[in-house]
Parts: structure tokens; C-alpha cells; sequence
């Protein structure tokens, strides 16, 4: 589909700083596009990049100083990435769906599959299985006796739910998820570990992400809970009866262990671990590779293991750096 930068700058509500009639039909990484491709500068350390790219349309700031040999057509927005996340989305929804039940795929009696749904072949469908309108059933997926899945959700091939999960609608579940294996409880007893039957479900609330990989514990009674708009990355392990609220990110391999209460609007970078039995509160954030022991309040910063301030952090890696100078001082001192 091609499009003009003035359809785009009605779209978008920006300003055209060049030829309003250019056209694009694709995006592209700005060091990489060619002539018919939109590309964007949202941080400052690419805007180099303007004196050479080929791109015919730049989406930047409106405020961007563009230099004097910069050939692209300027779209000024107020956001480049959220206005670029907006336009990829608009041109992501015009796809055509897949609709329809392939063969072979095994749906217990009983399960109704809508009209406008997709069900791709070696699915399973268990027995009183609720499926909303539009949802997207991928090859080899899952779906164990009552779960429940709102309209409009993407399970992707070989994600795998058990029984009794109940999904949101507008939800995108990526390959080899796995949503509601047992939680790991064991009680010690004469030696040896005993099995703790693990009876409560998970419940996944409404335009939930969920990346590939990714396994979420059903809870030993009541729930393990991801919050409405919640997005998690890929290789995340969410342990039993965890409950997460709305609109965190989580980046990948970050593990969570049980019954852990995580509050609203939470940011955590990869690799970080959080003990079980623990509460964090609302708008913080988490560096990379962060051991979290304790609670949290809100509104915090940290990083480390275990971890503490991001500034405090900053400081003490310093003085780390500086520690063999000051022993080879101290020696020096003590000859």
C-alpha cells in the first residue's frame, strides 16, 4: 500500500517539512532504507543518520534540526516512536486474518468455535472449552477442559494451557508459552519431598502479551494473576500464585517465585530475579540482572544485587573500579 506524506501527516496530525506528494510503502531501519521507506529518529544519538539515509520520509520530532544535505521529506510529530508504533499497527491490522477450522483438529463435543475464528490444524480443543469471537488458534495448540478465551486473542503454534485457565480478550500468546503447569510445591516429610496438588488456576486479564517460552504457574488455590495490559518477554518464569497487576513490562528471563504481589505500571529489565512471598509497589523500575530480596515501595530505581539505588549503584561501581589502585597503594604504604 502506498501512501503520501500529507495522508500521513492527516493521519499522524504532524507537519510535512518537504515534498507532501513523496510516497512510501514500507518501513525500514534508517541505516538501511531505500527510496519508497519510511523510516524514523526518535533518539538523538541517529540523527546523524539523516545526512545519509535514502529513506523518502523521516519521521522525527518537531523540534529536529535537520542538516543541510539531509534529502529525505521531514514528518514532524510530537513522538516519532509512538507515532511510528501507531502507523505500524494501523498497516498490521489491514493483514488478512486466517479463518476457518483446518484439518485434522479435535474438538471435544459441545465446544462451540465462532464463525470468524481460525483453528489451525493438530489443535486440541478440550471439553467445555469457551472461545470468544475472532480469536486465532495456531497449529499444535493446547487448550485443556474449561479454559476460557476471550474475543479477539492470538495463541500462537504449541502454546500449551491447561485445564481450568481462564484468558482475556485481545491477548497475544506467542509459541511454547506454557499457562497453568502445576507450581513447584513440595513438603518435606521423612527424608524425602511430598507433592503438594496444585488446585487454583491462572487468570490472564484483558490485551495481555505473553512471549515465547514463557511459563506461568498455576497457583496451589485461588489464582496466579497477570494484570490488564501487562507485557511479558520471552523465558519468563512465573511462579505460583503470583500476582501481577497492570501494565508492567517484564524483559526476558526475569523470574518471579511465588506469591510474590507486583502493583501497576512496573518496569523490569531482563535477567531479573525476585524472592517469593515478597510485595512491590507501583511505578518502579528495575535495571538488568537485579536481585530483588525485600519489598519495594514505589516509585523507586534500582538495580544491583541485592538491590539498592540506582544512583547508590552508580557510585559504588566506581569506587569497584578504582579498588586496585588502592590496594597496590596500600602495598605501597605498607613497604
Amino acid at each position: 500500500m502506498e501512501i503520501t506524506a500529507r495522508e500521513l501527516a492527516i493521519i499522524a496530525g504532524g507537519r510535512v517539512d518537504g515534498d507532501p506528494d513523496v510516497k512510501v510503502n514500507s518501513f525500514a531501519k534508517i541505516e538501511e532504507a531505500k527510496t519508497g521507506d519510511l523510516s524514523f529518529i526518535a533518539n538523538p544519538k541517529y540523527s546523524h543518520f539523516a545526512e545519509t539515509t535514502e529513506a523518502s520520509i523521516l519521521l522525527v520530532s518537531e523540534d529536529f534540526i535537520a542538516p543541510d544535505n539531509c534529502c529525505a521529506t521531514l514528518l514532524r510529530v510530537k513522538d516519532p516512536y509512538s507515532t511510528l508504533a501507531a502507523l505500524m499497527r494501523m498497516v498490521d491490522s489491514m493483514r488478512p486474518k486466517p479463518r476457518g477450522v483446518e484439518n485434522p483438529v479435535f474438538c471435544a463435543d459441545g465446544v462451540s468455535i465462532p464463525d470468524d475464528a481460525y483453528v489451525g490444524a493438530f489443535a486440541y480443543i478440550g471439553k467445555n472449552v469457551s472461545l470468544g469471537k475472532g480469536v486465532q488458534i495456531y497449529p499444535q495448540v493446547y487448550i485443556g477442559e474449561g479454559v476460557s478465551i476471550g474475543e479477539d486473542t492470538v495463541l500462537y503454534a504449541g502454546v500449551k494451557i491447561y485445564a481450568g485457565c481462564k484468558i482475556g480478550s485481545r491477548c497475544i500468546i506467542h509459541s511454547g508459552t506454557v499457562i497453568g503447569a502445576d507450581g513447584f510445591g513440595f513438603a518435606p516429610v521423612d527424608g524425602h519431598f511430598e507433592k503438594i496438588p496444585q488446585l487454583g488456576t491462572v487468570l490472564i486479564e484483558d490485551d495481555v502479551e505473553i512471549g515465547a517460552n514463557t511459563t506461568i504457574d498455576r497457583a496451589t488455590f485461588g489464582n496466579t494473576r497477570i494484570g490488564k495490559g501487562t507485557k511479558l518477554d520471552n523465558l519468563i518464569q512465573v511462579a505460583h500464585n503470583v500476582s501481577i497487576g497492570e501494565n508492567n513490562v517484564f524483559a526476558s528471563q526475569t523470574g518471579i517465585a511465588g506469591s510474590t504481589r507486583f502493583g501497576n505500571n512496573n518496569m523490569v529489565g531482563g535477567q531479573c530475579g525476585f524472592a517469593g512471598h515478597i510485595s512491590i509497589g507501583d511505578y518502579n523500575e528495575f535495571g538488568a540482572q537485579s536481585g530483588i530480596p525485600g519489598n519495594v515501595g514505589d516509585r523507586k530505581r534500582l538495580i544491583g544485587y541485592p538491590a539498592v539505588d540506582s544512583r547508590q549503584w552508580a557510585r559504588t561501581n566506581v569506587y569497584i573500579k578504582k579498588l586496585p589502585e588502592l590496594f597496590a597503594a596500600d602495598k605501597h604504604r605498607e613497604k
